[in-house]
């Protein structure tokens, strides 16, 4: 997998948690530095923990699909990509965004935004990629994102942080397109 996919795998995963970091951020209105760093870093870790799990489960399954495992990486790809942009298109307030949130509530939601790159995790195990450096850049774009998102969320607003995650998930429907073009077509 090439440097430039990986940016964008990357931030596509971390949109989800842009978006609720966003929504938190503009319902906490005044949101300080170590608020910010602190959703950051519970959203970065669990999202670099998931794709790992999803590898895991995709190597232990790789050989009995190997045949199919372009389209397996595409469907799980452009499913969650569709989900993105179908979950941006609904707005709605985000049902974590109330102040105050306990850290329990900040780690369920963390969970909750990183099922999808569980679901990447899988379709990476079919693509002979080192899943600790895209889990890492994962965790990375989900950390600065998350804390970004904390610190602009009232002034940019929550429609903003839709906006966002229904691009990452077109990327991600064009990164799941691309991977089936090259098994279709390589030489």
């Amino acid at each position: 997998m090439s440097f430039v996919a990986i940016v964008v795998l990357a931030f596509s995963m971390s949109m989800d948690a842009f978006a609720v970091s966003v929504g938190r951020g503009a319902a906490l209105g005044r949101t300080s530095v170590r608020d910010a760093v602190w959703t950051g870093v519970v959203f970065g870790v669990v999202e670099a923990i998931t794709p790992m799990i999803g590898w895991v489960a995709g190597v232990a399954a790789a050989s009995y699909v190997s045949a199919v495992d372009h389209w397996i990486a595409f469907g799980l790809l452009a499913a969650v990509g569709t989900n993105m942009v179908y979950s941006a298109s609904k707005g709605g307030p985000e049902e974590e965004t109330k102040p105050g949130m306990s850290f329990v509530v900040l780690v369920a939601t963390a969970i909750g935004t990183s099922l999808d790159a569980m679901a990447v995790g899988v379709s990476l195990a079919f693509l002979q990629v080192n899943i600790l450096v895209i889990a890492a850049a994962i965790g990375a774009a989900t950390f600065l994102l998350s804390s970004g998102g904390m610190l602009i969320g009232r002034l940019i607003g929550e429609r903003f942080g839709r906006i966002a995650e229904g691009v990452a998930g077109v990327a991600l429907i064009a990164l799941g397109s691309s991977i089936l073009y090259e098994h279709i077509f390589a030489a």
